[in-house]
């Protein structure tokens, strides 16, 4: 399967990192959570001892990421739940009494990646109202945070995880996005034509006087130069032109602004 964001998923690092939510007491904010996983392509599920699961109204917030859902797994306790895994990163805005390192997301997801390259990593939510128990905390290497406003720093689950989902994959190099529309640079022929026919049409219809230019053309040439103008502009500002000269009664032939006709 490949992911038009990035490589084949076959071989994403996002395959080894498990979402562990300890204790949810609202069945939304798992629906919220699997949505949040499955943007950035996370798939590993784990809950230990959620209030209601499964629910319609999880399904409903999911907002058709079921399959992160229904591959689910409800596990009796965390240290179940991340038995498999070489690395355990706690999502806690309080370090408490924690003796072991804690980082900002970005340097924690960082490192998860790198240690996903010798197994399972979990990042582990702890519940809604309370977050992580003392004990939850003791289970993990690395304690993370999310550097929000320290002033009102709370995040729901669901928008906690797809920090967190986000910061991952940036950190498994999944970064490609669309490509942009390519079109083609006009020539500087092209744009000097542009200019003597911008020249002659002002010229025809009053707006420029040759015989006191002042600096309108010089700076002219600054503004059309800033916008790197590609060969479809160069043609919208002609067919402008003609038609401003098409409506000068004094208008005479320009010959040389027609000269960059195709062959």
């Amino acid at each position: 399967m490949t992911d038009f964001n990035g490589p084949s998923l076959a071989r994403s690092p996002l395959n080894e990192v498990v979402i562990v939510l300890s204790h949810t007491s609202h069945p939304g904010n798992i629906g919220a959570v699997a949505r949040a996983m499955k943007t950035m392509g996370l798939s590993d599920l784990r809950l230990v001892n959620p209030d209601t699961f499964p629910s319609e109204i999880a399904t409903a917030r999911a907002s058709g990421a079921t399959d992160v859902l229904h591959q689910a797994r409800i596990f009796g306790a965390l240290t179940d739940a991340i038995a498999d895994c070489v690395y355990v990163v706690g999502s806690s805005a309080r370090g408490r009494d924690f003796v072991g390192e804690t980082r900002d997301v970005r340097s924690a997801c960082a490192e998860a990646i790198a240690q996903s390259a010798n197994g399972k990593v979990a990042i582990v939510f702890g519940c809604e109202m309370s977050g992580m128990t003392n004990a939850e905390v003791a289970l993990c290497q690395t304690l993370a945070y999310i550097p929000a406003n320290a002033a009102y720093s709370s995040l729901n689950l669901g928008s906690a995880v797809q920090v967190f989902a986000y910061e991952l994959r940036m950190a498994a190099g999944l970064t490609a996005g669309y490509p942009a529309s390519q079109f083609q640079p006009a020539t500087q022929e092209e744009i000097e034509r542009l200019f003597v026919h911008m020249q002659h049409a002002l010229t025809v219809s009053g707006f420029f006087n040759p015989e006191n230019p002042k600096r309108l053309f010089p700076r002219l040439r600054r503004l059309f130069a800033r916008t790197r103008l590609e060969r479809e502009e160069v043609d919208i500002f002609r067919g402008i032109f003609r038609t401003l000269e098409s409506l000068s009664p004094s208008a005479k032939p320009n010959t040389r602004s027609d000269s960059h006709k195709k062959q």
